[in-house]
């Protein structure tokens, strides 16, 4: 059966390598590329680059060109939380809020989180309590983008782009990977356990 042939950015962390070698994982993963040898990687086997959580933002900006030309070629980049997307990517708008981490520990607490687009195929296969546990900023939405993920103050916290580039991107301000390579936040791994088989058997092309 064909699949989305996935190469993930490995920035060497810790929690990167907790989460990209974790045996649950690992088999999504085609190609796995240190974030250093990116600018010069050639991706021509590759479906998807996968920008794993927090790597080092110059590290992304020097690789830029790299992933504009994939881009241009009409392929998917997904870009998680907390790597500064908006100095590397192009089109992305994304404004910094104070984060609370402990919102759920208040009776009756509300994430402020809301499912846009509920008939998009990635919701079969993680569900709204799988992408929430805290917020680090939120984007602007490009015209012409639908967004997957709101926020009830305004902006967008996980969105998808068929229109600035040739091909598609997938923006979040959620960081699973830290959290799943730091075995705390059990949302982190499920969000995980059902985002890559979706991305990966192809749904998300």
């Amino acid at each position: 059966m064909s699949h989305q042939r996935i190469a993930a950015v490995d920035g060497g962390t810790y929690y990167h390598q907790a989460t990209l070698h974790d045996p649950a994982l690992r088999s999504y993963f085609d190609r796995l590329i240190y974030a250093q040898d990116l600018p010069t990687a050639a991706l021509d086997d590759v479906d998807i680059l996968y920008v794993s959580a927090r790597q080092d933002p110059e590290l992304m900006v020097a690789a830029a060109p790299t992933i504009r030309r994939f881009l241009d070629s009409g392929k998917t980049v997904v870009a998680l939380g907390e790597s500064q997307s908006e100095r590397w990517l192009p089109g992305v708008q994304w404004f910094a809020r104070e984060v609370n981490f402990w919102w759920w520990l208040t009776p009756g607490a509300d994430s402020r989180l809301r499912m846009v687009q509920p008939e998009h195929p990635m919701w079969q296969h993680i569900s709204l309590p799988d992408a929430t546990w805290h917020q680090h900023g939120f984007f602007v939405l490009p015209e012409g983008c639908r967004s997957l993920i709101d926020h009830a103050d305004g902006g967008s916290i996980f969105y998808e782009d068929h229109v600035t580039t040739p091909g598609r991107m997938i923006l979040t301000t959620l960081d699973p990977c830290y959290h799943h390579g730091s075995y705390f936040m059990p949302a982190t791994t499920r969000f995980l356990q059902g985002f890559l088989p979706w991305l990966h058997a192809g749904a998300g092309a």
